[in-house]
């Protein structure tokens, strides 16, 4: 096949522009920050009551996101038959970016009052994404040749960060020249809607329209699992992809949570102030743009599954690091240029494993026009190591009292990913 023109690229490409700005600014900086402000002053404390139940705040977002990708896991089977089979990929992918966009828009009535509204207008914002990204994901093997998946997945995570690194600093001007800080981030979520929903208007206006597969079954829900069994089956026959894939399980678990409760390491943990914090994650968005980039070149020259091996190691000393920071933290030190230096590392990565991972996974599954089904396993293995990770990280910190033993235990999910990744690559070295 060739690759799609130019202008398919880039419009494909844009929607990284449109919706990484609910990574950026929701999941990962003025949302969490917002969150624990908020409920420590409605609740006296990091204790919240939610459904009759007491939660430590952070642990509470933390099992909000992970049900938010449970849910959307377990649709994902059934979401994704139905667009290989009846050709509407682009239709579902809509759906989803207008589900996060109002959810995200609607965060802006949430004020630690109403904490329902905070946690349902988060899992909608959530869902959306991941709704989304994974038609998102499967136009990558129809309009980009296998030789250059790299570089367009690379590309997609670059204008990505220019976006998201945009609506950042404008964030951040308004926490400056606002004097209601709340408000100021408030009006953010709005903005993040509004960025979400208008630019992946360019996105829709170019992407190809997807034809129907003409396997269009009568019951919709056996249809749906038949199409999952028949990559699962498709994969068990692949021993690289099939290795890969545990691997790609494993490490996902760490990278997504390290991704996801960075600023609420750095906010509760460690305290540091907000305007510190923000600064910090726009660094480590202006990193990973050259890190994307940089690690497809390397990919290049060394093959992806043997710089994701030195990738994830890379992430293992990062979490060493991420704990020490925190026990220096606890015995009274100032780490405040140790999360500085943390920032940098897991700029220079998150973006490369991200691409290099999506890419990997388009090059080894086999050739297919039911490119959504053999995706919606691959974000699937992605979406329920979140669920894990996250569940995870929060109930460590709830049952030892101390987020920095959550940050330990991640090592033990890059171990696991780093053993399946070698397998896979010496596997590929005998075929």
């Amino acid at each position: 096949m060739q690759t799609a023109s130019k202008k398919v690229i880039r419009g494909w490409a844009m929607y990284d522009w449109a919706n990484s700005v609910y990574n950026l600014v929701i999941t990962t900086t003025f949302f969490p920050i917002y969150f624990i402000a908020v409920t420590r002053e409605q609740f006296g404390g990091d204790t919240v009551t939610f459904l009759g139940l007491k939660f430590v705040n952070t642990s509470l977002y933390d099992y909000a996101i992970a049900a938010a990708y449970l849910f959307i896991a377990l649709l994902y089977p059934v979401l994704t038959s139905i667009a290989d089979t009846r050709g509407n990929k682009k239709a579902f992918m809509k759906f989803f970016c207008y589900m996060g966009a109002i959810g995200c828009g609607l965060l802006y009535l949430f004020n630690g009052s109403n904490l329902w509204l905070g946690i349902i207008c988060l899992m909608m914002a959530s869902m959306g994404f991941v709704g989304s990204v994974v038609f998102y994901n499967a136009f990558l093997p129809e309009i980009a040749a296998p030789e250059d998946r790299d570089r367009v997945s690379a590309k997609g995570f670059s204008y990505g960060y220019i976006g998201s690194v945009i609506l950042q600093i404008i964030g951040f001007i308004l926490v400056l020249l606002l004097t209601d800080k709340m408000l100021a981030s408030r009006i953010t979520f709005l903005l993040v809607g509004l960025w979400w929903a208008s630019f992946a208007q360019i996105t829709f206006a170019v992407l190809p329209e997807t034809k129907s597969t003409g396997k269009i079954g009568v019951n919709i829900i056996s249809e749906s699992f038949s199409a999952m069994k028949v990559v699962y089956q498709e994969i068990k026959k692949l021993p690289v992809l099939k290795n890969f894939l545990r691997s790609f399980f494993f490490y996902s678990m760490g990278v997504q949570t390290v991704m996801l409760a960075a600023s609420i390491f750095g906010a509760k943990l460690l305290n540091l102030p907000s305007t510190k914090l923000i600064i910090t994650i726009v660094l480590i968005q202006l990193v990973a743009i050259p890190g994307a980039i940089w690690m497809s070149k390397l990919s290049e020259r060394f093959g992806n599954l043997r710089v994701l091996i030195g990738i994830v190691l890379f992430w293992i000393l990062i979490c060493l690091a991420a704990y020490y920071t925190a026990y220096y933290k606890e015995q009274g030190g100032n780490p405040e240029f140790g999360f500085y230096g943390l920032a940098i590392g897991v700029g220079l990565v998150m973006g490369g494993i991200q691409s290099l991972s999506r890419s990997t996974y388009s090059k080894l599954m086999p050739e297919t026009k039911d490119t959504a089904s053999y995706f919606s396993y691959y974000d699937f293995t992605e979406k329920l190591a979140i669920v894990i990770g996250m569940f995870s990280f929060g109930l460590i910190e709830e049952a030892t009292g101390s987020m920095k033993n959550s940050v330990l235990s991640l090592i033990v999910f890059f171990v696991l990913g780093l053993v399946w990744l070698i397998k896979a690559q010496s596997l590929k070295r005998k075929a």
